[in-house]
């Protein structure tokens, strides 16, 4: 009898186990300062290849946000993580500064995790950004390995019903931040919103390196799945969870499947970059070895998601097509884009994008035809690929501001709008680029 998929992995994990606490203790012993070996290069390589074999067969766990302060206005303020909305599987987070409180209030953001097989701690640097001038919310996707069967189940139409609960839940003026695969569902969820006349519609959404047409520039990723189509990864990527998992029996894409994508797509650079930590732990080189651990303990810490959902994804999204070609619906009711009045709209894309290429978060200008143009705005940021879209060095110093004046030009009448989004102007090499690069 051949065991499921899932359980070949979970039996691999439990045969690995003792075998990786004995390369951990073994890394102890050769590293610890009174064992004369620990000062001897076969020590220390010793060491480091028991802990690169250790790292390569964990199972990585969720890892926490670790955001216990920010910076505002000079000082140290701290910082407390607060659930203000549940569902079964999704928590709000809210990130509560703890502010006195005749301090003036802030723009409320909600920034919307991908689910896509990482955790939503993906993001802490785009929550970072964001903590010191704004009310930050974020989606905490719940791993479907950890939601009972008896719970139901959770698709595409669901994901765009919770964000407009979510939205709801916090009241008017709100900003709504889309990074990557929520670009589809968020759109989705505020057209609705729109065409149901809702007061409580958002001043603005920011989408990030989102598919909203996966026609232009497409991504290996988007070959992929148009060629394969639905029917495929139905069959060879959707498993049971087997014991002793609460989500016993559900059906999932598991986030190991996930990750070996991942992992395939760039796997010279994840090879060389184990090298790089393997050289660095035997030169003593502890800095690089840490900031190599700090990027794999979120990067390989992954989440399974439930089948109904990724197979609606692939199918609407990444298959027919359905929101650019005007047929996706939300349950019964047609996602209309034309329905998007009040609602201003950023998109923001890297230029060596490999998830999302070029071309496909703007699609989103074309598609929402009766926004004012002083209210989008677009920003494609040279030198990026998909993860600098919303972390590292360039997200801080380039998008992160610009998408700050955004939100703020959003909060103010449609007169006023167009002012921040066309002011400064910096220089870049031969040319020059907008501040916020205005869509006409």
């Amino acid at each position: 009898m051949q065991l499921p998929l899932y359980t070949w992995y979970e039996t691999t994990q439990a045969f690995l186990a003792p075998a990786r606490a004995f390369a951990d203790s073994t890394r102890m012993f050769f590293s610890n300062p009174a064992n004369p070996f620990s000062h001897m290069p076969l020590g220390r390589s010793v060491a480091a290849g028991c802990e690169m074999f250790e790292r390569t067969t964990r199972r990585y766990g969720k890892p926490a946000f670790d955001l216990p302060s920010t910076t505002i206005d000079g000082r140290q303020v701290a910082v407390h993580e607060h659930t203000v909305w549940e569902r079964p599987f999704c928590n709000l987070i809210h990130f509560r500064r703890m502010l006195s409180p005749k301090a003036a209030p802030h723009p409320k953001v909600l920034i919307v995790a991908p689910m896509s097989g990482h955790y939503a701690t993906l993001l802490r640097g785009t929550v970072a950004a964001f903590l010191p001038d704004h009310e930050v919310f974020i989606t905490d996707w719940v791993d479907a390995r950890l939601v009972p069967l008896a719970t139901g189940s959770f698709d595409l139409d669901d994901y765009i019903d919770y964000v407009i609960e979510m939205i709801h839940s916090l009241g008017p003026d709100v900003h709504v931040m889309a990074v990557c695969q929520p670009a589809v569902p968020v759109i989705a969820a505020i057209a609705r919103m729109e065409a149901e006349g809702d007061p409580l519609t958002p001043a603005s959404m920011i989408l990030m390196g989102g598919p909203i047409d996966p026609r232009e520039s497409p991504t290996e990723v988007n070959r992929v799945a148009e060629s394969r189509g639905t029917e495929w990864f139905r069959k060879n990527c959707v498993v049971k969870v087997p014991l002793p998992n609460p989500g016993f029996m559900r059906d999932v894409y598991p986030g190991f499947l996930q990750l070996s994508g991942f992992m395939a797509m760039n796997m010279d650079r994840h090879v060389e970059a184990h090298g790089e930590m393997f050289r660095h732990l035997v030169a003593g080189d502890g800095d690089s070895a840490e900031k190599h651990r700090d990027f794999y303990d979120e990067y390989l810490a992954v989440m399974d998601l439930t089948a109904e959902f990724y197979l609606q994804t692939v199918d609407t999204v990444f298959v027919k097509h359905a929101l650019p070609k005007g047929t996706m619906m939300h349950r019964d009711k047609p996602v209309d884009l034309s329905a998007i009045r009040r609602c201003a709209l950023m998109t923001v894309e890297g230029e060596n994008d490999d998830i999302s290429g070029v071309g496909q978060t703007k699609a989103a200008h074309t598609l929402c035809v009766n926004i004012p143009d002083e209210r989008r705005a677009h920003w494609m940021q040279p030198k990026v690929g998909h993860y600098g879209v919303f972390n590292g060095s360039r997200f801080r110093a380039e998008i992160a501001p610009r998408m700050k004046i955004f939100i703020e030009a959003s909060s103010q009448s449609s007169e006023m709008t167009a002012k921040p989004a066309k002011t400064s102007v910096q220089k870049r090499g031969p040319g020059r680029l907008k501040l916020v690069e205005s869509i006409s």
